[in-house]
């Protein structure tokens, strides 16, 4: 996930230089690109999970990366339907030490919560604990502009869903031994995860930047096969800065 981020990154930061360099020119004013190019951070919860299934707040983060052109729905009407394409990169971190591996007892497509001393022993420092969860979106939404004049210099709302396929999911785990040996092993698995997923978010958008929130309907792992049997959903929410 981090070296994919880097690269959407500086994608993003060659678009806004291009920008840039582009609003210099005599025309002036915001580049003519229809649509925007969202950059989202974040952060994700799980939610209706059982106690056992807790994770780190802060290292559990959202970085979407989004391009949604814009189809006015009727002249100077205030309104907009916004498609778009992007991806969604995600991370849980569990706590007290946890991480997931398949649970051969249920299906190899299933996973289980386990210590990590369980499988590198317990003289360990664990210095990194994270799973990455990767999705190729697509969002969905319908904007209402308050300055229906000017929509790139408007206060927005949208409301609108989204959909995702999973094409990524993998474990990084780094441990240091009592002889100083550290490993680090990533582990790709489909861990009884939900190909699919999708539900409904929103946005408070103002020129350049906007808070968003997305809910998901549906099962964040496929059902009787994530730990403990969760039906747990997904909450995600942060803020979102507007490329061009």
């Amino acid at each position: 996930m981090n070296r994919l981020t880097l690269i959407l990154v500086a994608l993003a930061i060659s678009f806004q230089v291009a920008a840039q360099e582009r609003e210099r020119t005599p025309i002036g004013g915001r580049p003519n690109i229809p649509g925007d190019f969202f950059l989202d951070f974040g952060f994700n919860v799980l939610n209706n999970r059982p106690d056992d299934l807790g994770t780190r707040f802060f290292a559990s983060r959202v970085v979407n990366l989004y391009y949604q052109p814009s189809l006015n729905l009727g002249k100077n009407s205030g309104f907009t339907f916004n498609p778009g394409l992007g991806f969604g990169l995600e991370k849980l971190a569990f706590q007290d030490r946890q991480t997931l591996v398949p649970n051969l007892a249920v299906s190899p497509e299933s996973s289980q919560l386990v210590p990590i001393s369980s499988i590198y022993g317990d003289n360990i420092r664990v210095d990194v604990n994270t799973m990455s969860i990767n999705y190729f979106d697509i969002p969905l939404e319908i904007r209402y502009h308050l300055n229906k004049s000017n929509y790139a210099k408007s206060v927005r709302f949208a409301i609108g869903g989204k959909f995702g396929l999973l094409y990524n999911a993998h474990t990084k785990i780094q441990v240091t031994d009592s002889d100083g040996l550290t490993q680090k092993v990533k582990n790709r698995q489909n861990y009884g995860l939900n190909p699919i997923r999708y539900g409904v978010y929103s946005r408070l958008g103002f020129p350049g930047f906007s808070l968003w929130g997305y809910y998901g309907l549906n099962g964040f792992f496929k059902e009787d096969r994530g730990p403990f049997g969760t039906n747990a959903t997904q909450f995600n929410f942060g803020l979102s800065v507007t490329l061009f």
